[in-house]
């Protein structure tokens, strides 16, 4: 059985070895203490995700952020959410425009992660784009974008998480997407031999 972790009140971490598999060396039992922040953002570092721009228009000024932490919600109605730090001062501007757009990144939009993810600067400076139905901003090399309204916005830890009631979205073009692995950029490539499978053939948790 491979090692464990579990969390302490004081937010120290537990990790225990069991012993190893019968016919090889067992595994003295051991207890480190480690920080809890370094080890959740190494164990869910393992995940990785695509790169989105969450964009809005405030008044008549393009606002937005890099966000990794979005997710498809709902097929009916058509849901997504995303969640974004309680401290960032881009979010209570597109939840107040009460529309906005996900772009989902390109791998050759590295550049534009990096941009949306600095402060004080103008985002959207050199950058091109389009308004998608609701006004929000389509950047333009995106893969694909995502008109949502905001349908409800809830708190979770140090995080917001928001609700979006999709609108409008298509593809735009045929590129692998951005993927973010163990703090690192990453490529996403098929495996061989496999085919795409159809909605109908996923399986499902009733």
């Amino acid at each position: 059985m491979p090692a464990h972790a579990s969390f302490g009140a004081d937010g120290a971490e537990t990790v225990v070895a069991r012993p190893g598999i019968p016919g090889r060396h067992a595994v003295a039992d051991t207890v480190l203490r480690r920080s809890r922040p370094t080890d959740f953002r190494s164990v869910l570092g393992q995940f990785p995700s695509g790169v989105t721009v969450i964009t809005a228009l405030d008044g008549q000024e393009p606002v937005g952020f890099t966000c990794q932490a979005f997710t498809s919600l709902s097929l009916d109605p058509p849901m997504i959410s995303f969640a974004v730090s309680r401290s960032s001062g881009t979010r209570p501007r597109i939840v107040a425009a009460g529309r906005f757009c996900i772009n989902i990144l390109a791998f050759d939009q590295r550049g534009l992660c990096a941009r949306f993810a600095a402060a004080d600067i103008d985002r959207f400076q050199g950058v091109d784009w389009r308004p998608a139905p609701g006004g929000s901003p389509v950047l333009d090399g995106a893969v694909a974008w995502i008109d949502c309204e905001v349908a409800a916005e809830y708190p979770a830890g140090d995080h917001t998480i928001v609700l979006g009631a999709v609108k409008e979205l298509a593809c735009q073009r045929e590129a692998a997407p951005l993927v973010y692995h163990r703090g690192q950029y990453a490529s996403c490539y098929p495996v061989p031999g496999s085919a795409a499978a159809s909605s109908s053939s996923l399986p499902r948790v009733s």
